[in-house]
């Protein structure tokens, strides 16, 4: 078994429209794994065509677990974590190519160009967005996140220098009105989910003053206005999204005390 540099970490449900051109552009990569949640669509038979090791679950644990899983597979010095709604531009593959060559860091930030029903969004909450989706396997390892999961360094101290690399990754997480609709009722019950555990509390006001606040964020101080119409739907769509995971968790907890209160 031949060396293995680069190992890029895809998990799919039902993704059998986005799929193929994420795949098509890791196709450099020396492995490509793909966790897939239990899909209906013929997602897993297309990973397939496209040379991934593809692995299908009849769970869902979350997403920092989930990820964990395909980590645990990857035999890449380098791991790039990219989602089917996520496309790699050319330059970035070139990019990437030569950053993992380089010695002196141990992950890289990749700026992001999002969409939001068709519209490329440049200010606002997505401003600047950019994550750390590529970094050394025996480095770092994943939280155990429901949703918004985080890079943990293994060892002590963290180093001070991450890489950061120019052309972006394209994301189309909402490309029509439905799926923002869908996205926000899932994102918010698993945040909700995530804050319960997590022994946080909310109230009524609490979510009215955290979706207020949300939108304020993102169409004014943010500059969303500047995207037009697409910027005030997705200032739009955030504030809701923050409404209803704080309202959410307090229907949570609201269950668990009259599930716990004892019966007279």
């Amino acid at each position: 078994m031949g060396q293995c540099q680069l190992s890029v970490l895809i998990i799919t449900k039902n993704e059998a429209h986005n799929i193929k051109a994420c795949l098509e552009s890791v196709q450099f990569a020396d492995e490509i794994i793909v966790f897939d949640s239990g899909s209906n669509d013929g997602t897993p038979d297309i990973c397939q065509q496209y040379g991934a090791k593809i692995t299908v679950t009849g769970d869902w644990p979350g997403y920092g677990l989930q990820k964990a899983r395909a980590y645990a597979q990857a035999r890449g010095t380098w791991i790039l974590c990219i989602d089917a709604d996520e496309r790699l531009s050319p330059a970035l593959q070139q990019e990437i190519q030569l950053a993992i060559k380089d010695t002196r860091y141990s992950a890289y930030q990749l700026p992001f160009v999002s969409s939001y029903c068709g519209q490329k969004i440049y200010f606002g909450d997505w401003y600047k967005e950019q994550h750390m989706r590529l970094f050394k396997r025996q480095q770092y390892h994943f939280s155990k996140a429901i949703v918004h999961e985080d890079l943990v360094y293994i060892g002590n101290p963290c180093p001070e220098k991450i890489g950061q690399c120019t052309a972006p990754i394209y994301h189309f997480p909402f490309p029509h009105i439905d799926s923002v609709l869908k996205k926000l009722n899932q994102y918010s019950a698993s945040g909700a989910a995530q804050k319960y555990q997590q022994g946080k509390r909310a109230s009524l006001w609490t979510a009215i003053s955290h979706g207020i606040w949300t939108f304020i964020r993102g169409y004014f101080i943010r500059l969303g206005f500047l995207d037009g119409r697409a910027g005030f739907m997705l200032a739009v769509s955030n504030a809701e999204g923050t409404y209803y995971r704080y309202l959410k968790l307090m229907w949570l907890h609201e269950q668990n005390q009259v599930q716990s209160t004892p019966k007279t």
